[in-house]
């Protein structure tokens, strides 16, 4: 009997052992065969009599159809041991997943690509199906270029870049662009190599921007700079090229850290620098089209790819302050005088007034001073008007060329803007550009023609219009004097105003005349003086013994 029960225990140890040994643990994975397909699932025998049910769809790896047969032995997640209908609860799915997951990170470890599929979008970006476990694909790591419409991209198997993952939070963050990039690299790379500077190659346009066009070189972009395009001048690079046209360039540089390429249109075309000494000299006229106005002057083309530029200063002879747009307009065409050639620098200096006589020289020829002028007042300054003549061009009246009479300073506020005035030009300067006139110069001058003959020591009469306490104003022919206390008489008793009387004739002497200010310089005491030496000299002398009241009495008797 002992014996016996001893053979009962072990074989129920062993029974135990055996249940422990074929009963897998829940959470694990866990291999198992399929033995049924049906409803769209498959029933798998996980061992120990127990069975589970999986949908298909977690068979299909990413961008494919779902692969299994009756037979095929799988790895399978056990979540639950027996659920209520008594069959194991197990997953595909999650077994990929654990499984996805070691073989992801020794993929992320050595920077290897891994394989997967666009399943479905989200925000800022995309879900990637990586073979059991879901990654994040930002937006901006789908493509090298921003794409509009991700829906052929939809369900693909093809190859990601790991940028980042965390197991424990189960994140993974993925990049389709990093991989279109070193394709993209290893592409340039090799059509780079096979290019050589100098090379003339045919290109596809593919983008046109503001300061050029990119174009395709066969995998390799190369960009064309619009200043590249043509020896004229291009405002735009669609005013010659268009997207999708072949075009043949020549390459102009290849940078081989950074595998930019440079291209060229115009090195293709004979440079028209070569043959502008030639064809433009000096001082030569030829009609240009101004392509371009700037503040300091405007650009002219001579002939495609020749810009001279015609600067403010060379513009106009009269409109010095003038923006060049209200000269010229662009596309206008004008006739420009060719003033300096810098080849090496590739300038041209054009003149646009040198094709038109200078207007101060035409007005010197044409009015000599002393000519008798009419125009429109422009402007009044203080010092004076300034009056517009033919060929476009001003004539200045100083203030002291206003009147004879009176000041300039009270003559120049009869005159107002618009006012046509005749005037005389007195001087033309044509290398500075200045014109003088004279309205006062139109009629004589009343001085003038008052102190006609008169000259320094000549004796005239003169009216008495006014008495003062320092002396006496007179009258010659229109003309006001003042004579000085001192100069009314030799003797000091007679020198006193009061003995003389409005309209009182009076001899004097002219001491000075001075036409700048329009004085005459008058002494009753210089006549007196004068007078006295006169009879001194003719009558006699005081060494004669004879007294000078003598002298005077017989000179007195000789005038009568």
């Amino acid at each position: 009997m002992c014996a016996k029960a001893t053979t009962m225990e072990d074989f129920e140890a062993l029974l135990n052992e055996s249940f422990e040994m074929d009963t897998p643990a829940e959470g694990s994975v866990v291999k198992g065969k399929v033995i049924a397909i049906e409803a769209g699932q498959a029933i798998i025998d996980v061992g120990y009599k127990m069975e589970g049910r999986i949908d298909l769809k977690e068979f299909a790896n990413p961008g494919e159809n779902p692969s299994i047969a009756i037979g095929d032995e799988v790895e399978v997640f056990l979540r639950q041991v027996e659920n209520a209908r008594g069959e194991a609860v197990i997953s595909r799915e999650m077994a990929r997943r654990e499984e996805a997951w070691d073989r992801l990170e020794k993929a992320y470890e050595k920077e290897e690509r891994v394989d997967g599929a666009i399943f479905g979008r989200v925000k800022g970006g995309f879900t990637v199906d990586l073979g059991g476990a879901v990654a994040f694909l930002p937006g901006s790591q789908v493509d090298v270029r921003p794409v509009r419409d991700a829906g052929p991209l939809m369900g693909l198997k093809q190859p990601f870049q790991i940028l980042k993952m965390d197991r424990r939070r189960g994140n993974i963050v993925v990049s389709r662009r990093a991989i279109l990039e070193e394709s993209r690299a290893e592409q340039r790379a090799e059509v780079i190599g096979n290019l050589t500077e100098g090379q003339i190659v045919d290109g596809v346009v593919k983008n046109i921007t503001e300061y050029g066009a990119f174009v395709d070189l066969g995998g390799v972009d190369g960009l064309l700079h619009v200043t590249d395009m043509a020896w004229r001048r291009v405002n735009h690079p669609s005013e010659i090229l268009s997207i999708g046209e072949t075009i043949k360039v020549q390459v102009i540089k290849i940078n081989k850290e950074t595998h930019r390429i440079s291209l060229g249109m115009k090195q293709l075309q004979e440079d028209p620098w070569d043959a502008v000494e030639r064809k433009f000299p000096l001082e030569s006229i030829h009609m240009g089209r101004v392509t371009n106005i700037t503040d300091y002057g405007a650009f002219v083309e001579l002939e495609p790819g020749v810009e001279g530029l015609v600067h403010v200063s060379e513009m106009s002879w009269t409109k010095k302050n003038v923006h060049p747009g209200k000269i010229v307009s662009t596309s206008q065409e004008v006739e420009v005088m060719v003033l300096e050639i810098d080849s090496s620098k590739r300038r041209v200096s054009l003149g646009l007034k040198q094709t038109q006589r200078n207007p101060w020289e035409v007005f010197a020829e044409t009015h000599p001073e002393g000519t008798e002028v009419e125009g429109e007042v422009k402007n009044i300054t203080e010092f004076g008007l300034f009056i517009g003549l033919p060929g476009d061009i001003d004539g200045m009246v100083h203030l002291s060329d206003l009147t004879w009479e009176g000041k300039g300073e009270e003559a120049i506020s009869d005159y107002r803007k618009g006012d046509m005035v005749k005037a005389k030009v007195t001087e033309v300067d044509v290398e500075k550009e200045r014109i003088s006139l004279s309205v006062k110069a139109l009629d004589s001058d009343p001085f003038a023609d008052a102190v006609d003959g008169v000259k320094r020591g000549s004796v005239i009469t003169v009216a008495v219009t006014k008495i003062e306490e320092g002396g006496i104003e007179v009258d010659y022919e229109g003309m006001k004097s003042f004579i000085r206390r001192s100069d009314l008489s030799r003797d000091r008793s007679e020198q006193r105003p009061e003995r003389f009387q409005a309209g009182d004739k009076v001899d004097v002497r002219v001491t000075n005349i001075d036409s700048k200010t329009r004085k005459l310089g008058l002494s009753i005491k210089a006549r007196e003086i004068a007078e006295e030496k006169e009879a001194v000299e003719q009558y006699g002398s005081s060494d004669s013994g004879a007294s000078l009241g003598d002298i005077l009495g017989a000179a007195l008797k000789g005038d009568n």
